[in-house]
């Protein structure tokens, strides 16, 4: 596996430390749009016991009477962190019961990433890869599995209603997996600057898509679409022959606009993707 598979539009050092992600400035600017108290959502720090382990995770709903419908967040190549737990609130006040699992948990706790990280140092990035690689394509799916049948189980999830999940950047191509490995759980995918969702190999997440039964919400980041200009009508083409509903968009964010934090966040754009992304939920999940 390459850097570019994994980040795809990168084009510049993107350093993202600890202490940034938690600024106080950034969280304001990142969730400008979502009206919530942390006292309406309960948090908890679980461990999920899956067919390689226990994977060490966030698990999140609303406060008072359920349930709601499940959704299951993978995140970006930097892991569980602060960022990612505050997607996770932010979307359990939406009504939703909300699983963010540490995706490297085969090789380490979260967050994974402790202190500064350039994703111009092979070092650092090799690290990275190495705990990507781990997963594996079959580990997925293993994963996938018993992150759904660990959401089911909570007294939080309403089981009778659809199951979501979204992914950034290599979530992507996991939120894919997640759909083709429990078609009959989720009802809708996010994928959002996904990394390396089609390629000319036999393993390519879009050749997913026939094992699915969900509505789909891509979001390409303008970068990653200038790398790979046919890959968003690949993507079309394949959700049209499956027979699946799917909105495929370029955004104007670079690869990774959607996380607060980052060096390329694009608020504007992180708020379309967010409130198309409820939409998608409030139809499909039922």
């Amino acid at each position: 596996m390459c850097d570019s598979e994994i980040h795809p539009g990168l084009i510049e050092d993107w350093a993202v430390s600890r202490r940034a992600a938690l600024a106080g400035g950034v969280w304001a600017a990142g969730f400008a749009g979502a009206a919530f108290a942390a006292g309406e959502v309960v948090e908890t720090d679980v461990t999920v016991k899956t067919a390689d382990g226990a994977a060490d995770s966030a698990l999140f709903h609303p406060a008072g009477k359920g349930p709601w419908p499940a959704v299951l967040v993978w995140p970006d190549i930097l892991g569980l962190r602060p960022v990612f737990r505050e997607m996770g609130r932010r979307l359990a006040a939406q009504g939703y019961t909300v699983l963010v699992p540490n995706p490297f948990y085969r090789s380490a706790k979260a967050p994974v990433v402790d202190g500064a990280f350039d994703f111009s140092n092979r070092e650092q990035m090799g690290k990275l890869m190495g705990y990507r690689a781990a997963i594996g394509d079959e580990g997925a799916d293993r994963d996938a599995t018993a992150y759904l049948a660990f959401l089911d189980a909570q007294p939080a999830t309403d089981k009778r209603k659809k199951a979501g999940v979204q992914g950034y950047c290599m979530g992507g191509p996991l939120a894919f997996h997640t759909a083709a490995a429990v078609p009959g759980r989720i009802g809708a995918v996010g994928s959002f600057h996904g990394a390396g969702l089609v390629s000319d190999q036999p393993s390519s997440p879009h050749l997913l898509i026939p094992k699915t039964r969900a509505s789909f919400l891509v979001a390409i980041a303008k970068n990653d679409d200038a790398r790979q200009p046919d890959a968003k009508d690949k993507l079309k083409a394949a959700f049209q022959q499956a027979g699946r509903p799917a909105t495929v968009e370029v955004y104007p964010g670079d690869h990774g606009w959607c996380v607060p934090g980052s060096q390329v966040y694009n608020q504007a754009a992180a708020e379309r993707a967010w409130a198309e992304l409820t939409k998608l939920y409030k139809t499909a999940l039922v």
